[in-house]
């Protein structure tokens, strides 16, 4: 019996219409749809595609909120082996994953341990939120030289990203996003964000002022530079 394939999915931000046409037919053509759960009971990935994938086997992939390299190494591990064992018995896995699987995504861990055991997998790429977040916003990312930085904003340690000449786009920024609008203001400057963007409770702001509290783990502020023009 020939081997299954993995694949890496990326659905996008939150949008059901921003589901690219080749993710759509691999979900389709998929014998097995793996879901990653974080434990919270919200399956935010599945509910982008649940139309798409209605009646096909599902593969609940616990990946924990948590920061223990070695547990979570564990987790991935544990998922790999699963994943093996279905491409083992000839089927095709199709691993959901919000955004891209390229960018701050769990699903290229698990990736990476299913190529090294010596199976086939590829990845397909979706629309990424921080593209989402500024056309949701009539905003550019980049316009001509100007460079982007692209922050983990829940970790700590931004503020060398902060001094760093370029527009910065703040990803999964959550509860850290008070501290954050504090530090642009040290600095003069301000952002705009959007929370949920694509999603059941989408909410948006054009300057961090509005914030009265942090917002949830979806949230993706964009900054942008200033420079004195000579």
């Amino acid at each position: 019996m020939n081997r299954g394939k993995l694949y890496g999915v990326g659905v996008g931000p939150g949008d059901p219409e921003l589901l690219t046409l080749k993710a759509r037919r691999i979900l389709l053509e998929a014998d097995v749809v793996a879901v990653p759960d974080k434990g919270s009971g919200e399956k935010t990935a599945l509910n982008i595609v649940k139309d798409v994938v209605e009646g096909k086997n599902l593969l609940p992939c616990p990946t924990p909120m948590v920061r223990d390299k070695a547990l979570l190494d564990g987790c991935y591990e544990e998922i790999a082996g699963r994943i093996c064992a279905l491409l083992d018995e000839g089927k095709n896995v199709a691993f959901i994953t919000l955004g891209d699987p390229t960018l701050y995504s769990t699903y290229i861990y698990v990736h990476k341990k299913v190529l090294a055991r010596g199976y086939d997998a590829e990845l397909i790429p979706g629309v990424p939120s921080i593209c989402a977040v500024a056309a949701r916003l009539g905003t550019s990312l980049c316009e001509s030289a100007e460079r982007l930085l692209v922050v983990p904003a829940s970790y700590e340690g931004v503020d060398d990203c902060l001094d760093f000449p370029a527009n910065k786009a703040f990803m999964k920024a959550g509860k850290s996003l008070p501290a954050l609008r504090d530090k642009l203001r040290e600095r003069g400057l301000d952002g705009e964000m959007v929370a949920n963007c694509g999603m059941t409770g989408e909410r948006v702001y054009h300057s961090l002022e509005e914030l009265e509290e942090g917002e949830g783990y979806f949230s993706v502020v964009l900054v942008k530079e200033h420079r004195n023009e000579t």
